[in-house]
């Protein structure tokens, strides 16, 4: 059993408890609160019943997402995952709004709750059963690195607190005779609405491609640079197709006299190291070649990346490359994405670096900030 497929088993697993749980739970918890004419209650009940969609929509889309590669999908199924806990968010925030439209007419036109021991007891267990359950799903999400199982995790635990929240109202109730449930409803209604809105940010920040996690792309520099003859790892982007699915390229900087014999059998080495250290795959490895043997070249890189750096938003040189047969001097800089401006400066770079070097011209590239890389 390959690792993609025990992970979208151990995520239906935990979905499918998920779903057991809350069915129990809503069900108690509406009983209770239509008997005990408690809206607080009721909207935990149906809370609860958003919280099963969302553990089925999770299972089906752990099991659709590992789906392999067909023709018209040629990178896999992954983002499904994405897609679904995208729609576990909105199942969510419909829950929210749908839950403070009631809230709000009860407040308006107030109904006198009727609590009993019983109904004490049961929202008392679902507080430990919510936080029990809270806790494990959030711990198997992160073991598996599943967003919508983290959510489920988080929305378990935040409902033992809405649910805790309401056992205190029933006992303000019982020695006071004040009622707070509308109030109190609103403010769960308000929570969920926040909650859902949370994950589909979460979610749409997924799809557009966020910033790849800094270790992932320190641990595959040192896999890279690991290897005799590289001399540099470089402007590293992956692409996300789903939870730990990853497609990249990546520069590499070699000595110049290398041929391209060796350079195809270190960029087969490398390819096949990166995917089975990180499972990463590697779609493309560029060079650069360096001649820094000569002293005369090091000591130009050394004036002219302190030069170049000491330009506002300029993080980095690299791909440092002397031709003295067309009198070139070539590198890239990687700038800064609060730079609004790049092409002044990469105009400032060229004239700072021809100015310090009149015989050359300057031929640099920019690149953007993919990573601390």
């Amino acid at each position: 059993m390959n690792d993609s497929v025990s992970r979208s088993k151990i995520i239906v697993k935990t979905s499918i408890l998920g779903v057991v749980a809350n069915l129990l739970l809503a069900g108690f918890k509406a009983a209770v609160g239509f008997l005990s004419n408690s809206i607080a209650i009721v909207l935990d009940a149906v809370n609860n019943l958003s919280d099963v969609a969302s553990s089925v929509v999770t299972a089906i889309g752990a099991k659709l997402a590992n789906k392999g590669a067909d023709k018209k999908h040629p990178f896999g199924h992954g983002r499904i995952e994405y897609l679904s806990a995208m729609i576990i968010g909105a199942l969510v925030l419909y829950a929210g709004i749908t839950a403070l439209v009631e809230s709000v007419k009860k407040i308006i036109t107030p109904q006198t709750p009727d609590y009993s021991t019983a109904s004490l007891i049961i929202v008392s267990v679902a507080v430990v059963v919510k936080i029990a359950l809270g806790i494990y799903v959030r711990k198997v999400g992160v073991k598996v690195n599943s967003d919508s199982l983290k959510n489920s995790g988080n929305d378990a635990l935040m409902d033992s607190i809405i649910s805790a929240a309401t056992l205190v109202s029933a006992v303000v109730f019982i020695y006071t005779e004040v009622s707070t449930e509308a109030w109190l409803g609103a403010v769960i209604s308000l929570l969920i609405v926040r909650a859902g809105l949370v994950m589909l940010k979460q979610m749409v920040s997924e799809i557009l491609g966020k910033r790849v996690d800094q270790d992932l792309l320190l641990k595959i520099k040192e896999t890279v640079c690991s290897f005799d003859g590289v001399l540099g790892a470089y402007d590293l982007v992956l692409n996300n197709y789903g939870p730990e699915k990853y497609n990249g390229s990546l520069h590499i900087a070699l000595p110049s006299d290398y041929t391209a014999e060796q350079i195809d059998e270190l960029h087969r080495a490398i390819t096949e190291k990166v995917y089975r250290e990180h499972g990463v795959i590697l779609t493309a490895i560029g060079v650069y070649s360096v001649n820094l043997k000569d002293e005369k070249y090091t000591e130009m890189l050394d004036k002219i990346s302190r030069e170049v750096t000491s330009i506002k938003n300029v993080l980095q040189l690299h791909g440092f490359y002397v031709d003295e047969t067309k009198k070139t001097i070539r590198f890239d800089i990687v700038v800064d994405f609060a730079e609004k401006d790049r092409s002044k400066v990469c105009a400032e770079a060229t004239s700072r670096v021809e100015a310090l070097f009149p015989d050359y011209k300057a031929i640099i590239i920019i690149d953007n900030d993919y990573g601390e890389f």
